[in-house]
């Protein structure tokens, strides 16, 4: 992976964007909804900004009503897709 062109961001940074906590963020890797990539020299967790603005758009779109648990499981596997 050419880590050169894509922007990472550290799980701090994510988690302010987000909403959530680091420790939120954390579980959310450990149990495959929201995956973090890894640092090649630390192998710190960093999110792809891309995945982070892609998230949030997808948040944004279902305002206004509450999403079914079938509409956010959905959510959940396209954004792991990418």
């Amino acid at each position: 992976m050419d880590y050169t062109s894509i922007k990472l961001i550290t799980i701090k940074q994510a988690s302010k964007i987000l909403g959530v906590t680091p420790l939120t963020l954390r579980n959310w890797d450990n149990s495959g909804k929201f995956e973090a990539s890894r640092h090649p020299i630390n192998n710190y967790r960093v999110y792809k900004l891309a995945d982070i603005e892609k998230l949030l758009m997808e948040i944004e779109a279902s305002k206004g009503k509450r999403p079914s648990k079938k509409e956010v499981k959905k959510l959940v596997v396209q954004h792991l897709e990418v």
